[in-house]
């Protein structure tokens, strides 16, 4: 795909997500359909279908490359860190570009309030969690076996799962990246040493 196709097709997906955040806001993620989403942003459902699979992959989509692009860093990831400094660095960046979406909150309180989205969202999270475990793994250096590798990510994704709980409860004029900071820095294994300065 060229790149102004592939342009012109995120710039579409990001304005129907867009539409349909705003109808689950005022409506509830139930009770809106696919054709009230086409409709309101001016496609046919059968184009809506060329973006996203289904109404949960408007809200979920991302999570699906996330895994990928997070074991990508990782592999490509300069110097000597720990296995532990590695995921706080990679998942820093992660969590600076949602810190800085515009819809990242609403989206994030949308999943909490939505049993369905919600399960889909760990689901997807779970699988992005297991190949960042393998990108651990593969890595040079580090020589973890799979239950360390398993135990990190893990303990990553709870790190995560604080820090959004908290950022939802508290809202966007919350520093973001300093609970990234703060929760790594309390979990960091003592089996690594303490942290570089």
């Amino acid at each position: 795909m060229s790149g102004l196709r592939e342009r012109t097709r995120r710039a579409v997906a990001a304005e129907v997500t867009e539409v349909a955040l705003r109808l689950f806001a005022e409506r509830g993620f139930d009770a809106v359909t696919v054709d009230d989403i086409a409709r309101a942003a001016g496609l046919s459902k059968r184009s809506f279908f060329r973006y996203f699979p289904a109404k949960e992959d408007v809200v979920l989509g991302g999570i699906d490359f996330m895994g990928g692009e997070i074991a990508e860093q990782i592999a490509r990831r300069p110097g000597q860190e720990d296995a532990w400094q590695l995921l706080h660095a990679v998942l820093r960046g992660w969590e600076q570009r949602i810190d800085a979406e515009r819809q990242a909150l609403e989206r994030l309180r949308l999943v909490e309030a939505t049993p369905a989205l919600r399960a889909g969202f760990h689901a997807k999270r779970e699988e992005a969690r297991a190949q960042i475990a393998d990108a651990l793994l593969a890595r040079p250096g580090l020589e973890l076996d799979r239950f360390t590798a398993d135990l990190l990510t893990t303990a990553a994704a709870a790190a995560l799962d604080s820090v959004s709980r908290a950022w939802a409860g508290s809202g966007p004029e919350t520093d973001r990246l300093a609970l990234v900071d703060r929760a790594f820095a309390l979990l960091r294994p003592a089996c690594l040493g303490p942290a570089p300065d």
